[in-house]
């Protein structure tokens, strides 16, 4: 993690004890069980700033599915900690983070499974990646993903990547009513299916590595954070980047995606209907006009 940023901070009303960022209480505030969490979160920070031997600073703002804060340990080192809402595609961050052993990612120096919550390796600087040109975040970011894909050991706990992609088919499911293109939903479903069963290549994957969760420091000039890992496709973890990279996606798709694989050395066309079917499951309730992503990047 980087600085802590100082930007007005937004204190919850049920809250009373910490301090709430803003985009995190709007996510919290979009159900109950989130809103449960929200409401032990002071509880649980207390009892493991005192068993780490922590003193916790302001949180950072740019968080919106965990409470995250720059922290300094009992013999002043620097440490950041995060208190993860509960989150199906988040599971398993700690594992991944013991597998990669601060290799192209932040260390992870304590955990606690109960609560959702790690003490992690704090990035200096910590300045994002986001704020270098595109071309230069590819070379960067497909370095870090290169040196992340591995096999851990078996048993491990990471669950295979049509796990994640059928929970987003369930939701895409749900709101059928309201589908905009069903046909081209039923042909981005149907290619999400066969994408995930049909992996030429599979590997640990952070399947959320873009630029915000690309941090600078010292120990390494980058490191990754905030995985969420999934085992399957490498194809697939180029995929948030490039959505990342709208415009010059857009612009151009054939250019920007054959780039990106190339550095990956995974199929650029792949790749591509990667990108399609989640374009078109993610927004299967929204427009489809010709210039739309899913649009462009239709087989």
């Amino acid at each position: 993690m980087g600085r802590a940023e100082t930007q007005p901070w937004l204190r919850g009303d049920a809250m009373p004890d910490i301090i709430v960022p803003p985009k995190l209480l709007e996510t919290c505030n979009s159900s109950a069980d989130r809103r449960a969490w929200l409401a032990a979160l002071p509880d649980a920070a207390a009892k493991l700033a005192s068993r780490w031997s922590l003193t916790i600073g302001q949180p950072y703002a740019s968080a919106s599915c965990s409470w995250v804060a720059a922290c300094t340990l009992r013999d002043g080192g620097a440490a950041v900690i995060k208190l993860g809402m509960p989150h199906m595609e988040a599971r398993d961050e700690a594992d991944a983070l013991r597998v990669w052993d601060g290799d192209g990612a932040v260390r992870l120096l304590a955990a606690d499974a109960r609560q959702h919550a790690m003490l992690l390796e704090r990035c200096e600087p910590g300045d994002p990646l986001r704020d270098a040109p595109e071309p230069e975040q590819d070379v960067i970011i497909a370095g870090l993903l290169r040196r992340l894909w591995r096999i851990p050991t078996r048993p491990h706990p990471f669950r295979p990547l049509p796990e994640m992609t059928a929970a987003w088919g369930a939701e895409a499911l749900e709101d059928s009513d309201a589908w905009t293109d069903p046909d081209l939903t039923r042909a981005g479903l149907s290619l999400l299916n066969e994408l995930a069963g049909d992996a030429p290549q599979e590997a640990l994957l952070a399947t959320d590595l873009h630029a915000g969760n690309v941090l600078r420091a010292t120990r390494e000039p980058w490191l990754a954070i905030d995985p969420k890992p999934f085992f399957g496709d490498t194809a697939y973890d180029a995929t948030q980047h490039l959505f990342n990279c709208g415009d010059r996606l857009r612009a151009d798709p054939e250019d920007t995606i054959r780039r990106f694989a190339d550095l990956l050395e995974v199929d650029h066309g792949r790749v591509r209907l990667w990108l399609f079917a989640r374009a078109v499951v993610h927004s299967c309730c929204d427009a489809h006009p010709p210039d739309s992503l899913a649009r462009l990047l239709a087989p």
